[in-house]
Parts: structure tokens; sequence; C-alpha cells
């Protein structure tokens, strides 16, 4: 997965919640990559299970998988995810979760914009066993 748009983009000088903007949509389309190349189905099958991955929950707990093994650098960019205040937290999730999961897309943006997709997609393996 190449970047399409491939300006000057220096993912160290972006709010935690910008990359986590760019890393949800990221994470998003390697799940439905995941799901649809697992076999044809109906889309609302399709969309009832990329929903369940995607969720707040499901990102903070797929992110116990692959702590142990962050960099410093991805481990930093996670916690600056996880502590980046937020205006709005939904109703159907607690604050715990859905910090984690900032963070999550945040290490997942910030991997985009800089280029290393290998290191994405590792990390996309790892937590994907049990999808």
């Amino acid at each position: 997965m190449e970047r399409l748009y491939n300006a000057d983009c220096n993912p160290k000088l972006l709010s935690p919640l910008t990359l986590a903007f760019i890393g949800d949509g990221v994470f998003e389309i390697f799940v439905r990559e995941r799901l649809v190349c697992k076999g044809n189905c109906p889309v609302k099958s399709l969309h009832k299970n990329s929903i369940s991955q995607v969720c707040c929950q499901a990102q903070a707990e797929a992110s116990k998988k692959f702590l142990p093994i962050l960099t410093e650098e991805e481990l930093e960019v996670f916690k600056r995810g996880r502590n980046a205040h937020t205006n709005h937290i939904p109703k159907n999730a607690n604050v715990a979760d859905y910090h984690t999961a900032t963070a999550f897309e945040a290490l997942f943006g910030y991997l985009y914009l800089s280029g290393n997709i290998e290191r994405l997609r590792e990390l996309f393996n790892i937590v994907c066993d049990d999808f």
C-alpha cells in the first residue's frame, strides 16, 4: 500500500489527533481489505464484521498485542495519542478504551505517513489474528 498523496508530510510535526484521523481510515481499509479477500459474502455481513473490528473497544484490546514489540519511537507516538485531549467520547465507549483506541489510530497514522507500510502490515497481522 503506497500513499496516494506523496507530498512532503512530516508526521512528527502533526498532532496525535491528526495522526489518529488518518490512522482510523488506514486501519479501516486494512480491515475491509482483509474481510473482502477472505471470501465473497453479503455486504451487510462485511459491514457488521468491519464495525466490530474498528470500534474503540476492539482497537483498545488489539493494541495490547503489539505494545510489547513497539520501538521506542512507536511507543512515544502511542503514548502521545493516548494522552491527547479529546472533546468527545462516544456514549457507548468508556474513557480508557477511547483513549487507547486513539493511541492505536495515531500509531497507524504515523506509520502510514512515514511510509513504513511494511511495519504497518506487521502490526496489523499481529492484531488481526483473532478477527
